[in-house]
């Protein structure tokens, strides 16, 4: 009986062994990128549990936290700088909204446009949870040296805007 491979490298092997000639180099890239996904989003989901809020909700507090005083957006800012369409983000403000966490008013751009700010509860509720979920997310990757980690964040980059590049191109 064959052992399940377990390993990326294990698993391209077993690849081209099985199927001699099949493309397996993303194998060992890939497959750790899934798995540490994975494992970051199963934690980061248990330290928002904890700090009693959600992923959507702290996407959207931290983006206007992040813009600086007053903390104040439109929703279509909101929307370019959460990567998510208008009609999410308008129900991430209403939640917000209802929870006393944000509010809403009439915009500077025009007769449909609405800002949106932190209330005094919004903006405690995001400062705790920040130190939490990046807390423990630098706790995750402590194990690299500060130049390991700086390597490691170079080449992701150039990763994800080469990958961005090819993904825009038609497929073959």
């Amino acid at each position: 009986m064959v052992q399940t491979p377990t390993s990326p490298a294990e698993i391209a092997a077993a690849w081209q062994r099985e199927r001699p000639g099949t493309p397996t180099d993303s194998i060992e890239i890939v497959t750790p990128i899934w798995r540490l996904a994975k494992m970051f989003a199963d934690d980061r989901a248990r330290v928002l549990r904890a700090a009693g809020i959600d992923a959507a909700t702290l996407d959207l507090l931290s983006v206007i936290r992040r813009s600086g005083p007053p903390y104040r957006l439109s929703t279509r800012e909101l929307a370019r700088r959460t990567l998510v369409t208008a009609g999410a983000i308008s129900q991430r403000v209403a939640r917000a909204e209802r929870a006393g966490l944000i509010r809403r008013a009439p915009g500077d751009t025009g007769p449909r446009s609405v800002a949106v700010s932190l209330t005094d509860e919004g903006h405690a509720l995001i400062e705790r949870s920040v130190d939490s979920v990046l807390g423990r997310e630098a706790s995750l990757v402590a194990g690299l040296a500060p130049a390991e980690r700086a390597t490691l964040a170079d080449l992701l980059e150039k990763l994800t805007a080469d990958v961005r590049d090819r993904m825009a191109r038609p497929a073959p």
